[in-house]
């Protein structure tokens, strides 16, 4: 006779979060403020590339940014310097921020006037592709040091984003590194994905990256 229950709980606390997410989805769209989750593995240039976003477009757009790390200020207080409204969230040892985690730092930061808010997630390719924050929209960014093979690894954080920016595309000399190959293994995981390659410490591809972010606000405040 079993003296013990096994309860398998990943299902329900997985649709708890969809649906908290779908309700912040809804929040942001009545506040016109456009959430993009941002995600990656550390060392990728995450927060470089926000710095560049922030710089291509903050003449047009109100922005704000959520800083999510385990530990430390540093992202955030780097982002600081540009003048935008920024909050850093720490996870307590958690690898990812889910919705209710995302809602609280949205209140922190405030979205009052926001046209877009940039969440960098915690630096990882696992735990934060499982958890819907209820983001606008996901991008994710692949360095090429990283190499060519991560979508074969990690399948599912390259088959829930709408764009993924290849960053460091100055290194690729340097490097084993397949772009095509890329690509197709990309499409294979996510047909409608837009693929932009892109150097953030140059800027090489942020006006591009710039282009697609301003047709999405757009097009969430439109509908």
């Amino acid at each position: 006779m079993d003296t013990y229950k096994i309860l398998e709980i990943k299902e329900s606390v997985f649709e708890n979060n969809d649906r908290q997410a779908d309700l912040l989805r809804i929040d942001l769209k009545k506040d016109k403020t456009f959430l993009l989750n941002l995600m990656s593995s550390p060392g990728s240039g995450k927060t470089t590339t926000v710095l560049r976003t922030i710089e291509a477009l903050k003449d047009e757009m109100n922005i704000g940014v959520l800083e999510a790390d385990i530990d430390s200020d540093v992202d955030a207080n780097t982002v600081s310097k540009t003048g935008v409204k920024v909050i850093q969230l720490h996870t307590g040892g958690m690898c990812h921020l889910d919705a209710d985690m995302t809602k609280q730092g949205l209140s922190g930061l405030g979205t009052k006037g926001l046209d877009l808010a940039i969440l960098e997630n915690v630096g990882n390719l696992v735990c934060p592709a499982e958890f819907d924050t209820g983001a606008s929209k996901n991008a994710m960014i692949l360095s090429v040091p990283e190499g060519d093979d991560k979508p074969l690894k990690y399948p599912l954080m390259f088959s829930i984003v709408d764009v993924l920016l290849i960053n460091k595309m100055d290194s690729i000399g340097f490097f084993d590194f397949d772009l095509e190959a890329v690509k197709e293994r990309v499409k294979k995981l996510n047909p409608t994905i837009k693929i932009i390659p892109i150097t953030a410490k140059t800027g090489e591809g942020i006006d591009e990256w710039a282009d697609w972010l301003r047709t999405e606000v757009k097009n969430w405040n439109a509908n």
